[in-house]
């Protein structure tokens, strides 16, 4: 399918992609893609200057990490049809009409799975293993197998992008987008694209810090998006830890000479019952959730049809 690439606008966020960005930028630029914008974390080498001379238009962001990057240039892009990826030479360009595609057929969000088609030594293994678990863990409290939530390659339309409410300023903004897009009910397309080993720059992701910050993301957000997998595992953490104190007063009581723990006891009883409290209240707010985004379709079903423009 055939689109006009002059609605498209390619965002390429960067930090000291000097050795790549200009190969990146001339790609597109081949591909007849006019529209790229680089917007840029204050690098300290020349990929300002590289990027510049290879044809795009770059900004310079005000706040720090990858998250503000998108959210800043969100706010500025006209263009209709929105292509990101990394600035870092692992994405390849020749894959945009396949990422671009299936936006001018009616879907508002299509990622780009890496997992597939990675090129050998483009992953570590315990890379790998961390990517494959968070996208389990992501599948479990959001409900949704989106593949390769962590993916830098992504297509939106500006509608979509107007309906979510990002906030997060670091590595986490692409597991937040993820959320976001299953929260407002996105139709989403998940398509295979190749991914290189990093060719000139460093990676800026720590795998155990950064990888952890995205747990508690996926975590954190499902409070609105899955209230009972949220709720749920908390209620469930403290009747274990209930029932484990229970087991120590239990033994210690069943011993010759036993002691009885009286303190650890009542612990016992509120953990418990605090735990099966929360839990509930998962239950409860899973079912409001439910009645909420019934109410929500009924009155997208009531509104006429927009008149063809």
């Amino acid at each position: 399918m055939k689109f006009n690439k002059e609605e498209v606008c390619i965002l390429i966020p960067t930090l000291n992609e000097g050795p790549t960005i200009g190969g990146v930028v001339r790609e597109f630029k081949a591909l007849g893609y006019n529209h790229i914008l680089v917007m840029d974390g204050r690098s300290t080498d020349n990929t300002v200057k590289v990027a510049r001379e290879a044809g795009a238009n770059v900004r310079t962001q005000s706040g720090k990490g990858k998250g503000n990057a998108i959210i800043e240039a969100f706010e500025v892009i006209e263009q209709p049809y929105i292509l990101m990826l990394d600035g870092d030479g692992t994405y390849s360009a020749r894959d945009a009409e396949k990422m671009l595609t299936p936006l001018f057929l009616g879907f508002d969000q299509v990622i780009g799975d890496r997992l597939i088609n990675a090129e050998e030594g483009a992953f570590s293994r315990m890379n790998l293993f961390g990517n494959h678990m968070l996208n389990m863990l992501f599948k479990i409290a959001h409900s949704r197998d989106l593949h390769d939530i962590l993916s830098g390659y992504r297509a939106f339309t500006k509608l979509a992008i107007h309906q979510m409410h990002l906030k997060e300023k670091g590595f986490e903004i692409e597991t937040e987008i993820s959320v976001e897009a299953v929260r407002n009910g996105h139709r989403i397309m998940v398509v295979p694209v190749k991914y290189s080993r990093r060719p000139g720059t460093a990676t800026k992701l720590s795998p155990f810090h950064d990888g952890m910050k995205i747990v508690s993301t996926i975590y954190r957000l499902a409070r609105v998006n899955n209230p009972m997998f949220y709720f749920g595992m908390m209620g469930l953490f403290t009747t274990l830890l209930g029932l484990l104190t229970g087991l120590y007063v239990l033994l210690e009581w069943l011993q010759p000479g036993h002691i009885e723990h009286i303190p650890l006891t009542i612990l016992t009883v509120l953990l418990i019952v605090v735990g099966i409290e929360i839990f509930m209240f998962g239950v409860i707010s899973d079912m409001l959730l439910v009645f909420h985004r019934e109410i929500i379709r009924e009155i997208q079903l009531l509104q006429p049809p927009k008149p063809p423009k």
